[in-house]
């Protein structure tokens, strides 16, 4: 349970740096408005969606189970 949350920590700390990459060289790139709002949108669409395989994937080491639907 430890290590599983040491791992989840490191991939957290490493997935909140790239984004942060991601999101700080879109910014300073010039281009109009609306095409950085979209870039950084979808930046932050993918980041969500990798933490949210990460939580699973980490729930499904450590024993827990998800409720079945």
């Amino acid at each position: 349970m430890i290590g599983s949350l040491i791992v989840l920590v490191v991939y957290i700390l490493i997935l909140g740096l790239v984004l942060w990459l991601l999101h700080y060289v879109v910014n300073a790139m010039p281009m109009f408005e609306p095409f950085r709002q979209v870039a950084n949108i979808i930046i932050t669409v993918i980041g969500v969606i990798a933490l949210i395989f990460i939580l699973l994937s980490i729930v499904g080491d450590t024993g827990l189970r998800l409720p079945r639907f």
